[in-house]
């Protein structure tokens, strides 16, 4: 099964819904991130759309990127690609919401924290785990701290714990929890109340806005966050082991 990315548009075009559809927990590859910054760059056409909603076929949102592609001579290039596909998701000039079930972890819980609004299912799990492979999360250290904050940022990225949506929601970063059933029709529900009614082009305008300090803020500290795991991190021993005793399916073997 190919790997794919859909957009399609619902509710009169109000409503785009741009959908990841991968095998085994839509884990991002360099190749699905591509194709994600593709489709994204379709939303300034059209003219209509008052949504896009982020949203992914299967039980899971996604396991996170590819741990595989972290290996060197790899992540040299889908590092990049995945901060271009934050970047573009926050250029997009209509408000966005992601719509998270079962595991949202890693490389997906960041493309998640691109989204204005974040709508989860009461199964959703959402994390930032890199630290068990001797990693970090360069786009989540540069979105956390602005949309929830030093403190819980810093523990969720040191800890690695991987928390339920309904934390997160109490945390003020999930903007409603409900159960798996019923989300799709409570994010059309708020969408007609909130959204719908809305004028397309006045709402372009209020997501710039809404977003101009975090997008100012990304691009300064993201660059650093990038070079860091590059020229830093992936020079170390440990995250190397980190991906040998993964693909062998074995504990790894620190060195420090």
């Amino acid at each position: 099964m190919a790997e794919k990315v859909t957009l399609t548009l619902d509710r009169d075009e109000r409503l785009a819904r741009l959908v990841l559809d991968s095998p085994k927990g839509n884990v991002l590859t360099t190749t699905l991130v591509e194709r994600v910054s593709a489709e994204l760059a379709r939303i300034e056409e059209l003219r209509s759309v008052r949504l896009l909603t982020v949203e992914a076929g299967g039980p899971h949102f996604s396991f996170g990127a590819s741990i595989q592609e972290h290996a060197p001579g790899q992540v040299e290039r889908m590092l990049p690609a995945m901060h271009q596909m934050i970047r573009d998701l926050l250029d997009v000039p209509v408000p966005t919401a992601a719509v998270v079930k079962g595991r949202c972890l890693g490389g997906g819980f960041e493309l998640v924290l691109a989204c204005d609004f974040i709508f989860a299912a009461d199964d959703a799990v959402i994390g930032v785990p890199e630290v068990a492979l001797a990693a970090f999360p360069p786009a989540a250290a540069a979105l956390l701290p602005a949309r929830l904050g030093y403190a819980r940022a810093t523990d969720a990225i040191l800890t690695g714990v991987n928390r339920p949506a309904s934390e997160w929601e109490q945390a003020g970063l999930v903007t409603k929890v409900v159960p798996r059933d019923r989300l799709d029709a409570e994010v059309a529900a708020w969408f007609d109340e909130h959204l719908a009614g809305r004028s397309a082009s006045g709402l372009r305008h209020a997501a710039t806005a809404a977003r101009l300090g975090l997008r100012r803020h990304v691009a300064r500290v993201l660059p650093d966050l990038e070079r860091l795991y590059l020229n830093g991190l992936m020079r170390t021993a440990d995250v190397t082991e980190a991906v040998t005793a993964f693909m062998a399916k074995r504990p790894p073997v620190w060195t420090d």
